[in-house]
């Protein structure tokens, strides 16, 4: 059987792909008849099938990119990128690791998940985000999208308070998307989503409100500024007990190794010792380890400040 001219100027075959990704179709378009096509991609061949209908114009290891691409191809047109390798690529970090590629699809279109690739037909199909050439759904969609398909707290809690702290989203518009999307899935991003709209702003903040609600006590104001009575700025407490004047820090170790945010943590306390404050602070760690010692250390230091006069301290809103 002759070749056709493609044999001779790969490079046009280069320039109809994607990334080094094309649809066998496409192949046929520029002269490529499918059977050579598919027996290029034979073990040892220089071509490689990911998908259905869809090769790779290499031998190599593919890319992150290559790969996503074909997965595009193979899902057709409107097909956008959702779930942990959307998030990625809207820039956050705290992404469990994760080879499959999650896609959105307008609800009537017949396809189905293959190999690396997750179908997911939705007729609540957004508007597109496009980072990179690639088409994404928006972060909100996509970040919820992942938390549906993990199955553990953790990286739950990870992935939320990054996607409000990092990504700017409102908790609340992550609880709007909940309440408009698929309920399969939701239970566990719908708990961390109260303790990040109650004032989390990380992980290690989500589980000391869970150790607080092992104290009995009264639930405490977070992450609100602090100041003297004469406007002098003191702190921004983790956690604060407005009506006792008791402040709760959740201190890494490693800022010990840090020498400027050691000197910053001592010039903290200092300014609450100075304010007659009474504070208590916990390395995370024990928050997970040790809940029960902690909360009990948290009654003792809340008696305490009880049993003394409130200090000449006020709470003064973040700005909007």
């Amino acid at each position: 059987m002759r070749r056709g001219h493609w044999a001779d100027d790969q490079q046009v075959l280069q320039q109809a792909s994607r990334h080094g990704a094309i649809r066998v179709a496409t192949l046929a378009e520029l002269g490529v008849p499918p059977r050579t096509a598919y027996r290029r991609c034979v073990p040892g061949g220089p071509w490689q099938r990911p998908l259905p209908g869809v090769l790779l114009l290499g031998n190599m290891d593919p890319t992150r990119r290559q790969l996503t691409e074909a997965a595009l191809l193979y899902a057709g047109p409107d097909a956008l990128v959702t779930g942990l390798e959307a998030c990625t690529r809207h820039g956050l970090r705290n992404t469990p690791a994760d080879e499959r590629v999650h896609l959105l699809v307008p609800d009537g279109r017949k396809v189905h998940s293959s190999g690396y690739v997750v179908i997911e037909r939705t007729r609540r199909l957004p508007e597109q985000v496009v980072r990179d050439g690639v088409p994404l759904a928006p972060l909100t969609r996509s970040v919820l999208d992942a938390c549906r398909r993990l199955k553990a707290f953790d990286p739950v809690r990870a992935l939320l308070t990054e996607a409000v702290q990092r990504g700017g989203l409102h908790p609340h518009w992550l609880l709007h998307e909940l309440e408009m999307g698929s309920q399969r899935g939701t239970a566990i991003p719908r708990e961390v989503l109260k303790d990040v709209t109650a004032g989390a702003r990380s992980v290690a903040e989500i589980d000391a409100m869970r150790v607080w609600r092992r104290t009995g006590l009264p639930q405490p104001v977070w992450n609100m500024p602090l100041h003297h009575d004469h406007g002098a700025y003191v702190a921004t407490p983790d956690a604060w007990c407005d009506e006792v004047g008791l402040a709760w820090e959740i201190d890494s170790f490693e800022f010990h190794f840090r020498r400027a945010d050691y000197a910053d943590t001592v010039s903290r306390n200092a300014r609450y010792a100075a304010a007659g404050v009474v504070v208590v602070q916990t390395v995370p760690n024990r928050l997970r380890n040790e809940p029960d010692a902690v909360a009990a250390e948290l009654v003792a230091a809340y008696r305490a400040a009880e049993a003394r006069p409130r200090p000449p301290v006020h709470l003064r809103p973040r700005a909007s």
